[in-house]
């Protein structure tokens, strides 16, 4: 199992950057993957992008492609989500997800394929 803990959340205006970080505990030597979700009340939670920890291949959702980027330091354990261009339909509770089991891609979309989550961080961008 893997614990981890998301921060950086917070206001931000529209257009202002913000960057999350997740940092990674216990047993971070069986990661595959990380990545980040978000979830606003009453939606499912959606997938904003990931990364693998040894290679660094990404894999982005479309609404975020060119204003997103994910990275990774595996020195500190830590994935970050550098958010440009924030837009008011960003906020959200944004979510830190661990894989464990080895996959042949990047394209890890959906909260099942998953093992390990953050508690959120709330992200509210205001217009």
């Amino acid at each position: 199992q893997v614990d981890l803990g998301e921060s950086g959340g917070g206001l931000a205006q529209a257009g202002d950057s913000v960057r999350l970080s997740c940092a990674a505990s216990g047993r971070t030597s069986m990661l595959y993957a990380m990545g980040w979700f978000r979830q606003t009340p009453g939606k499912e939670r959606e997938f904003v992008a990931a990364i693998t920890v040894r290679g660094g291949d990404t894999h982005y959702a479309d609404f975020v492609k060119g204003r997103f980027t994910i990275s990774r330091d595996n020195a500190k354990n830590t994935v970050y989500l550098q958010m440009n261009m924030v837009k008011p339909e960003d906020t959200a509770v944004y979510y830190c997800a661990a894989r464990n089991r080895p996959w042949y891609s990047i394209v890890l979309t959906t909260p099942p394929e998953y093992d390990d989550w953050g508690q959120g961080t709330q992200v509210t961008v205001a217009s």
